[in-house]
């Protein structure tokens, strides 16, 4: 025992970070251009965040050919890459003014352990439903893997294609950013069958903003207070600005 627990040690000192969600990854497409065509290679997930501006993760859309961007009410556009972070794993995307209106960042109160999240994307796109998918859990940890302060972790079960989406509190704010989850699997053979069930990370809320800020997009914030509302009533105010987006190569 004492043997696993010294390469778990090891293979979790030599993660700096969760990996993602089953995105490959390739070289970035200059910044402020049109991305060129392809065929569908990934997918995944990602949010209106001001006008014309859609955020994601950096893994999503680095590599591809093309992007293409799928809103609410199936209106298909070609997204432009404005900005990419690949140590944050942020990417900020030029879609049309009218594909969506923005989500709203919490800026107060700071997040708490056990607060109530819901998240919202585009999971295993092609086996699951074509449409958004909602998950709900809680805020297990203020840190991701490690103690990173870039990442919290969620119970709200998410899958591969979830990267980018939206994590909301009960008040419809942003608190995250899907990033990635534990790799279960793989720590079960680590611990003598021992299974991890629902722990995920999510990039903080904070360090989105700043990142949006740093790219020049003018973000709402609010402070998440007065009566929460039910899972359903935030899926119903994430619905309009949530993006499917197409990787192509």
């Amino acid at each position: 025992m004492r043997v696993i627990l010294l390469f778990l040690a090891m293979l979790f000192a030599a993660a700096a970070k969760p990996p993602p969600l089953g995105v490959e990854e390739g070289p970035v497409a200059p910044s402020g251009r049109s991305f060129g065509g392809g065929r569908v290679v990934a997918s995944g997930s990602g949010f209106v965040v001001a006008r014309g501006r859609v955020l994601t993760n950096a893994h999503v859309v680095r590599g591809c050919g093309a992007v293409l961007a799928r809103n609410a009410a199936g209106r298909r556009a070609r997204a432009g890459l404005v900005r990419l972070d690949t140590a944050r794993d942020l990417a900020v995307l030029r879609v049309p003014d009218a594909f969506g209106p923005a989500l709203v960042f919490r800026d107060t109160p700071e997040v708490a352990r056990g607060e109530a999240v819901v998240t919202y994307g585009f999971p295993l796109s092609g086996i699951l439903s074509s449409g958004p998918t909602l998950t709900t859990g809680t805020i297990s940890a203020l840190t991701g893997l490690r103690d990173s302060p870039l990442h919290i972790t969620i119970s709200a079960p998410v899958q591969p294609g979830n990267s980018g989406g939206p994590v909301l509190d009960a008040w419809g704010h942003v608190v995250g950013v899907v990033v990635s989850k534990l790799n279960a699997a793989l720590v079960a053979r680590l611990t003598e069958g021992d299974i991890p069930q629902n722990v995920n990370f999510a990039i903080r809320g904070e360090v989105a903003l700043d990142f949006l800020r740093e790219a020049g997009v003018a973000v709402a914030t609010a402070a998440s207070d007065g009566a929460a509302q039910s899972p359903a009533q935030v899926g119903a105010v994430a619905n309009p600005s949530s993006a499917f987006l197409q990787c192509l190569r």
